[in-house]
Order: structure tokens, then sequence, then C-alpha cells
């Protein structure tokens, strides 16, 4: 085919010999520590350097209930936190600043909140500030995307969003430090999706009363310049979009934290590792496609441990209905047709991807649920593996074929069938995978063209998929799951999340009972998730890519550092450097 530039041909040839060589790129990231070695004292006032790697601003949404990407997600977890602390398998305990009680009829679940917890102005933190968090994200104003599942079945909280109330009637609030939260229905999700991060109503201002519109709270400076938490740290100063300087909360409630200071600033992909290298930078993530260069730096230690993120095509089958709040299916999209998604999964080579382009680092998803959650991850189903012959006969037996001898399949009635690929600026490999997968869907007939002719900017590239800009038929994506295996809110018909848009009777019957009181029986919840993620490897209203490996690169000046979930040192306050 005449399109094949020599571009393309470098990538097949450069695979070609990654697997012709073995790789020496490859790694078994078992053999990775998920705690620094370093044992030393902390320094009395230490200062930490924080890398947020990314090519773009930091959009500086600094409030759990607004934010959006995972760069302010970053920065929030120096200095804001939720009530009731989770563990290892993200389910709620009694180790946060809160808590917690839950009724017979698992219905109510009561909080209570511990002595001694301060927003950084001094305010005691109140049940109040957690009831204002979801007046918040049910209010009828509110643009955003937590309204999910946990939410919205709190008793009232339907009437409340759909602004025939003022009050939540499932939530009491009965003194300054204990409030109830009332559900709808029994369900599991409540020990491990429920919101506990409270909102401090008497710092941001009141958006239930006349005192300010809710477009006006997410674009004040109490939330974009100056927000507080109840953390481990103070925010001192934000530069927008580049840095943040926190200082050490002298009265955390847990105790005094170890550093006197931590600064958190935005460090391109290109150059993080040179940053990491030269000490300018003590803690960052490390783009898999410089592993080779950063494990021969040897003033860093390389931790590892599987991601709860996964990457994934995403299929555009309809839009959001702003009005109604749910997600509906276009029936003439270009790709209505479930054989097609069918077919472009099993034409995707992404075990090569993984292999040859992050080193080793990524590896097949299979399904939508990753296998961080052991218990619910189907192990035994094996998705829809590389397969090319598989995928030309689906294309064939849905009636595309090459009718014209140009190399390229037209659609049953004969005409093109030409679909458009969104793809994201991230690190040096992203236009190499992006151009892989177009040359694999290339490779059994299917003419796909980056969108524009090229890779878009974070921001960008998010707002025009959010927006079901119909000038895009398919985008990679990624997300990353939280600490509930429920993936109603990436996948639900109200989630806004869903930006395939697609939606079924089936998969909402399955995603209620997978939430459902019986789901309290582990065995049972697992039978369904399992069929939920055989009806999504039916559908493919997206076909998962790769899971992941995170990286992350510590300077052996740091102390106390730990990703794993089962370390009291995993916690922000606990990290120190030693010189």
């Amino acid at each position: 085919m005449m399109w094949k530039t020599i571009y393309i041909v470098g990538i097949i040839l450069l695979l070609a010999a990654c697997k012709q060589s073995g790789d020496p790129g490859e790694v078994q990231v078992a053999n990775f520590p998920l705690s620094v070695s370093n044992e030393a004292p902390a320094l009395e006032n230490g200062e930490l350097t924080y890398g947020l790697v990314a090519d773009e601003p930091f959009e500086g949404t600094l409030n759990r209930v607004f934010y959006s990407g995972q760069p302010d997600a970053e920065i929030m977890q120096f200095f804001d936190e939720s009530l009731l602390a989770t563990d290892e398998d993200g389910v709620i305990s009694n180790d946060g600043a809160a808590s917690y009680h839950l009724s017979e009829d698992n219905k109510t679940i009561t909080l209570k909140i511990k002595d001694g917890v301060t927003w950084h102005d001094g305010e005691p933190v109140k049940a109040s500030d957690l009831l204002y968090t979801y007046e918040l994200l049910g209010h009828p104003d509110y643009t955003g995307s937590r309204y999910t599942f946990v939410v919205s079945s709190i008793v009232g909280m339907s009437d409340y969003h759909e602004g025939k109330t003022d009050k939540i009637a499932g939530i009491k609030v009965f003194d300054d430090r204990t409030i109830s939260i009332t559900f709808e229905q029994a369900t599991p999700s409540i020990l491990s999706g429920i919101w506990t991060a409270p909102t401090p109503r008497h710092y941001v201002g009141d958006v239930t009363t006349d005192e300010m519109t809710m477009d006006e709270l997410v674009s004040s400076e109490k939330i974009r310049t100056a927000p507080i938490g109840f953390g481990p740290f103070k925010v001192s100063k934000i530069v927008p979009g580049e840095s943040v300087l926190l200082e050490r909360n002298e009265h955390y409630w847990r105790g005094r934290p170890a550093l006197q200071r931590i600064v958190v600033k935005v460090v391109s992909t290109a150059s993080i590792l040179k940053a990491l290298e030269k000490g300018e930078v003590d803690i960052a993530s490390i783009p898999v496609d410089q592993y080779d260069n950063a494990r021969k730096v040897d003033e860093i230690e390389i931790l590892a441990d599987i991601d709860t993120s996964y990457s994934y095509i995403g299929f555009k089958l309809g839009k959001w209905d702003a009005k109604k709040k749910e997600n509906v299916l276009n029936p003439n999209a270009l790709l209505a047709n479930k054989t097609i998604r069918q077919a472009m999964w099993h034409a995707m080579d992404n075990e090569s991807i993984g292999k040859m382009l992050y080193k080793g680092l990524r590896f097949p998803a299979t399904t939508l649920i990753v296998p961080v959650f052991k218990t619910y991850h189907d192990a035994g189903n094996e998705g829809r593996p590389y397969d090319p012959e598989k995928a030309r006969a689906l294309l064939d037996r849905a009636g595309y074929t090459d009718r014209d001898g140009d190399g390229f399949r037209e659609d049953p009635e004969g005409k093109p069938f030409v679909l458009t690929f969104a793809s994201m600026a991230s690190g040096e490999s992203a236009d190499l995978i992006a151009q892989y997968y177009i040359q694999n869907w290339a490779d059994v007939g299917l003419n796909v063209q980056l969108l524009d002719g090229r890779l878009h900017e974070f921001h960008s590239f998010y707002e025009r998929v959010q927006k079901d800009d119909p000038a895009i038929d398919l985008f990679q994506a990624a997300w990353g799951t939280g600490s509930d295996p429920d993936p109603e809110g990436l996948w639900g018909r109200s989630a806004v999340f869903n930006y395939t848009r697609y939606t079924s009777d089936k998969n909402d019957e399955l995603l209620k009972k997978g939430t459902s009181e019986k789901a309290f029986d582990t065995d049972y919840r697992v039978a369904v998730y399992n069929e939920w993620q055989r009806l999504m490897v039916d559908e493919v209203p997206a076909a998962p890519t790769v899971y992941r490996y995170a990286l992350i690169g510590v300077n052996r000046r740091v102390v106390n550092y730990s990703i794993d979930g089962n370390s009291p040192n995993r916690y922000v306050w606990r990290w120190g450097v030693s010189q």
C-alpha cells in the first residue's frame, strides 16, 4: 500500500529486530523493590523535591470534588486526604482521621472524626464539611465527573440532584464530629468507594446559599492557588501550572511530618531522568521508554509495582446527553457493528508493544478489570489475543472487503471506510505506538488515520474526547481505576467518564448486580464481574491494550519511602531525606 512511509516501515523493522535479539531491555519486574534501602535517620528540617512528570502545565483544580487530571491528584496527596484510610485492597479502615461503623443492614455508615483533626487555618474539621462535599457532588449545577453510583444511591440524593429539595435526606449530622450516611441499598461499594474527603465550607465559600455560584467556586483562588486541607503539608505558594511549595503542618493529626518542606515541580518527560541524576528532583515517575538509561544512574533507586491503571482503545459509539445526564448510543456510528471492534482488537499486537517499546514493563491486557484486583480480575479470560487472520475473517463476515484493490476495505455498500484515530502526545514512544497500531489495522485492510495528522497534547485531547468530537471514531487513552473494583464509574450508563458512550441493558443489569446487597457474598460478586468481563470482551466498547508496571525513581538520600500498600511508609508524612 502506497501510504506505508519509510517511518512506518522503520517501526516494523525496529520491533522485528528487537524480537530477534531478545531485547536486552526486557525486565523481571518482580525483582524490583517496593521500598527504598536507605535506613538512615531523617534530617530534622529536610527538603524534598517531587517531580510532576508532564509535558504541559498542571491544570491546578486542587479540590477532590472538581479535579480531573492525574497531575492535580498528585499535588493534592501532600496537603489533602480523606477522613477514612484504606488498606492495601482499597477497603476502608479505622486507621484514618475518622472511624466508622456500618449498620447491621449494611445500609448506614456512621463516621466519627477523631480528636485534633484541624484544617490548615486552625479550624476543626467538622462533620458538616463532609456533608458539604456531598452537597457539591449532588448539586444540580455540578458538572464534574464524580456523581457516580455510590453518591447517587444515597437516600434522597436523586431528589436533591434534580433540584426538588435543598436537603439530602440520607445524610444526618449529629454533632461537629459525627455524621451518618444512609444508602438506598446495601452494597459492598460502600466499603471501597465511599467518599470521605471533606470540603472546608467556611474557607472556600458556600454554593448552597447565594454566596457564590458553582463556577465561581471552581475558579476561585481558594481552589486554584491557595487551597487548604488537613494533610501533613500546607500549601505555601503556587506558581500556576509550574510548581507548588508546601511547608510542614506542625499540627498534623498523625504527628509531626519528617520533612520541613516539599517542592513539587513540573518536569518534562524528556528531561526527568537528567533531573533525577543531577539531584534536582528526589522522587518522580520514570517513563518506561527511559528505563534502560535510568537503571544506569547510580544516584537513584528504581521501585516498581503493578499499577491500577490500564491503557485502552476506545470506540466512539454515541454521545453524552447533558440534559438526561447519561450516555446515549448512536446507531449510525461508524463502529456501531461490534464485529469490526472485535476484529480491530484481534489486529493489535499488544505483546510487541509491551516488550519492545515498554521494555517489558507493560503486558497485554485482557479485560477491563485490572489484575491488581486479584479477586475480581478474571485471569482465565484471555480477551482477544493478537490474531490477524481471525481479524480478517471477522471483517469478511461483516461484509467489509477490498473491492477496488487498493489494499483497504470498503463498507458493505462499497463506500470508502476510513476511521479517524485520536491519540495523545506523552513521552518518546507515543507516536511510535500510535503509528504501530495504525499499521496493525492496515495489515488487516482497515484505513485508520490520525486525527489532524498528529498527536494532541493532554488537555486538548481530552477536551475533544469528552465533548464527543464527531471527527473522532476511536481514541487511545488510559484509566486509573481507584480503589473500588466496581466498574460502573467508568463504564456505566450515567458515567461521564464512559467516553465510548456505550450502553446496554445487560451492562446495566450486571453493574447493578455487582453492587447489590447480594454482592457482599464475594463468590457471587466474582461470578457477576466475570460475566461482565465476558460481556465487554464480546461487545468491545473498548479494547484494553496493556496493563502496566509503575516505575518510580528515588534519589538515594531519600528515607522512609515506599510504594508497598502494607508499609506505614506509604504515607507522605513519614518521608524524609538523610542529607
